[in-house]
């Protein structure tokens, strides 16, 4: 599969009745590496993600930082060279590293701004940990979610996270990624799954393959994710106009305070036939019990 996987040596111990056996083998690994994210030409975050799915990843970045708003906000974006490549452009030894991405907006489009408290390196498992405050990355967006009408079925929402983890192709080799999809809140058809070793990455990746698509806001839809529900996971999704977040695992207590703020409605625990509704949960609709 490419740059998204590699091999790697490994000792497996495995214990049975006769005691401890041990054998060499080869074992594979979800690739992690860097992206820098430039706006014309000027460094603005340096993530670390799987590869693929960059400009995706870059365009829900932006959308999530409110820098963009629509599809027509972002013009493009090109692979380039980043500090200590060779002498062609874009390239090291001769080879592009496409560890650094070049946007373009639209021209009547502000500049990003570069916070320093968040311009450093970025870990996958937390994407806001260079944020200096909640405040400083609570932004206002542009889509009320609250006042969205969508509703779902309970029904379907136990069934999402079967979907999503069906569509893990690269986890099902590697064991080592997150992912997310994009599912329409009344048919429950998949939109768009995407994964990543980092969460947000893969969240960002969703929410870019709509921008490009230039669908935002995204009303009518439910955000599946693989993991926790974060707060930085319900400020994306409050960003990009999705009314519904649903995880196969807890909340923090900051996502909840965030949806309930918001009028976006949070699910955690999706499992088997039980989940809990953390947020706005008129939403969720429930058929009467038959007794």
């Amino acid at each position: 599969m490419g740059r998204i996987t590699t091999r790697s040596p490994v000792t497996r111990i495995v214990f049975d009745e006769s005691g401890a056996v041990t054998r060499r083998r080869p074992d594979t690994l979800a690739v992690e590496e860097p992206l820098e994210i430039r706006v014309a030409g000027e460094p603005l975050t340096v993530t670390m993600r799987t590869p693929g799915n960059d400009i995706e990843l870059a365009a829900g970045f932006l959308t999530g930082e409110g820098v963009i708003r629509s599809g027509r906000d972002f013009r493009s974006a090109i692979h380039c060279g980043g500090p200590g490549t060779g002498a062609s452009p874009g390239s090291a030894n001769g080879n592009n590293t496409y560890n650094v991405l070049d946007v373009t907006l639209a021209p009547d489009v502000a500049p990003a701004a570069v916070d320093i408290a968040r311009n450093f390196y970025t870990t996958s498992s937390c994407g806001v940990c260079g944020t200096a405050s909640i405040e400083a990355i609570e932004k206002q967006s542009r889509y009320d979610v609250g006042a969205d009408a969508t509703a779902v079925d309970a029904t379907l929402l136990t069934g999402l996270p079967d979907v999503l983890r069906a569509g893990q192709t690269v986890f099902d080799k590697t064991g080592g990624l997150h992912a997310a999809a994009l599912f329409d809140a009344a048919s429950g058809e998949l939109l768009v799954l995407r994964e990543d070793v980092g969460r947000h990455n893969a969240v960002d990746k969703v929410i870019g393959w709509a921008v490009l698509e230039d669908r935002l806001p995204l009303t009518g839809t439910v955000l599946q994710v693989s993991g926790r529900a974060s707060f930085e996971l319900v400020q994306k999704a409050i960003m990009a106009g999705i009314p519904i977040l649903s995880a196969v695992s807890a909340p923090s207590s900051l996502a909840v305070e965030l949806a309930t703020a918001s009028g976006l409605t949070l699910v955690g625990f999706v499992r088997g036939s039980s989940m809990n509704v953390y947020s706005r949960p008129e939403r969720v609709r429930v058929a009467a019990a038959v007794r």
